[in-house]
């Protein structure tokens, strides 16, 4: 079975990894903005005061800012039906909470979108993107703070608003899910640290933490269903969607307690998130997972009607990997960082240690499709890898290549098995900074960008053997993959 005739294919990007121009335009710091960089061995440390003599990823990214009609004409080349991309909270409203948003702010994405018409691209525009101000963090220590759903809820309105010519396809939060971990307080919903301390903390929680982190997961909850809802009044031509890091797992073992470990562990790293923003509603299995972990989640008087009116139309993700779960400590030893999980002996990994597995995603499509049964949307999957010239100066990336075409195979099949699969926006269509990381050195694109792990480049752009591949696939739906 082919893809539908109106398949959205194209790329995707973040503002904190992609854009730059920090303090530009009338912008105003973001969380990512105190995050310095960092390598797979080196931890990115969490800054209270920016320091001059730091290097901080974010501040200039690959320059979006100033490189974006060069960047969308290439993507226009490739033949993108949509561009996936953020709005930088802190240059709409620098400080998160402002009356009034930022005109210049305003007036780049108009001319963003502008370039993206010109070539028939449809924006996909993810509202919170790991970008929220700075002021929100330091006053409300993030989203633990109520004041912060109405500081988004006015945000939200203003791009609705403002751009309800331009876009309709729209993503409440970025990988709500990482919000679920320990490692989601300062990346996803922008929690105070210890100053200096790594982005992704080391240190236990204490039950505290945790009800302090499912609350602030909660006012996200809130604040999207409130999106939803507003968005749909606006404009109701929009299409609204979640956004989940999935994290497909298998049990290490056919043992009882591995299978066991395996269902809590999907139940709540992808289902959880899901149910609540697709069904309206927590999850039967919450209750005692915070009865267990000594977790209580601040809630007010008509937040369960609220999530009740504000489900998603439809249900995106990121893939990058499978891992295998079990409660064996022997198994657990060697086996890569808290991304990566146990290794699985039949899978290949990157050179991140990141195990390929296109059949899984396969898997996944099916289950997330059964679960729920609306459009499902792949809005990451790639390959970081550490690009090399070849003797003729060029980007010859086969593997990138390789590890694509099985993803997209693996897609055709989950459509043949009934999966509504609406479309696929790879992973950092032109190269940009690692979240993990902070690394230049892990590129995806199929552009590359001249820039490195110390921030020396002059950013000038170019073609890689993919780039001409990824246009033949646009061009044939799919249908063209060698």
């Amino acid at each position: 079975m082919a893809f539908r005739k109106d398949f959205l294919w194209g790329g995707a990007t973040a503002a904190n990894q992609f854009e730059g121009g920090w303090n530009e335009g009338g912008k105003g710091p973001g969380v990512p903005d105190h995050i310095r960089g960092g390598t797979v061995d080196t931890p990115r440390l969490w800054d209270k005061e920016i320091d001059p003599e730091v290097y901080y990823p974010s501040h200039q990214a690959v320059d979006f800012y100033h490189f974006y009609k060069e960047d969308i004409a290439l993507y226009g080349e490739m033949g993108f039906k949509c561009f996936r991309l953020s709005v930088n909270w802190s240059r709409i409203y620098p400080n998160g909470d402002e009356e009034k948003p930022n005109k210049e702010g305003l007036a780049f994405y108009h001319d963003v979108f502008a370039e993206c018409k010109k070539y028939n691209i449809e924006p996909l525009v993810t509202i919170s993107h790991y970008e929220l101000p700075w002021g929100l963090s330091e006053k409300y220590n993030g989203w633990v703070g109520r004041p912060v759903i109405d500081c988004y809820v006015r945000y939200a309105r203003t791009l609705f608003e403002e751009y309800k010519n331009e876009v309709t396809y729209w993503l409440t939060f970025n990988e709500i899910n990482i919000g679920v971990q320990p490692f989601g307080r300062i990346m996803s919903l922008g929690m105070q640290g210890k100053d200096h301390e790594p982005m992704f903390p080391t240190e236990p929680e204490t039950p505290e933490e945790a009800s302090d982190r499912f609350t602030a997961l909660h006012n996200q909850f809130v604040a999207s269903a409130k999106a939803v809802r507003l968005g749909h009044s606006i404009n109701p031509k929009n299409k609204i969607g979640l956004m989940i890091a999935g994290s497909l797992s298998y049990p290490f073992t056919p043992n009882p307690l591995d299978v066991k470990e395996t269902q809590d562990r999907m139940n709540m790293s992808n289902w959880f998130c899901g149910d609540v923003q697709v069904r309206g509603h927590y999850p039967y299995y919450a209750k005692r997972y915070f009865r267990d972990h000594n977790i209580n989640v601040r809630m007010e008087p008509g937040d369960s009607e609220i999530l009740k009116m504000g489900t998603v139309d439809f249900y995106s993700f990121s893939y990058y990997m499978s891992s295998c779960v079990s409660v064996d400590p022997e198994a657990l030893k060697g086996s890569g960082n808290m991304f990566t999980g146990i290794v699985n002996p039949y899978l290949k990994a990157s050179d991140w240690g990141w195990q390929i597995d296109p059949e899984g995603l396969r898997i996944y499509l099916n289950e997330v499709y059964g679960r729920y049964e609306i459009p499902l949307f792949i809005v990451e999957n790639g390959l970081g890898a550490n690009d090399e010239r070849g003797e003729d100066g060029k980007f010859h990336d086969d593997y990138r290549i390789n590890y694509l075409r099985d993803h997209i195979k693996a897609m055709k099949e989950a459509v043949d098995d009934g999966v509504d699969l609406m479309g696929y926006t790879m992973w950092g269509c032109t190269d940009l900074v690692s979240a993990s990381t902070g690394e230049m050195k892990k590129r995806y694109g199929f552009v590359y960008v001249d820039r490195d792990n110390d921030g020396n480049g002059d950013f000038h752009r170019e073609r890689k053997d993919s780039f001409w591949w990824y246009k033949k696939v646009i061009e044939s739906n799919g249908e063209d993959l060698d």
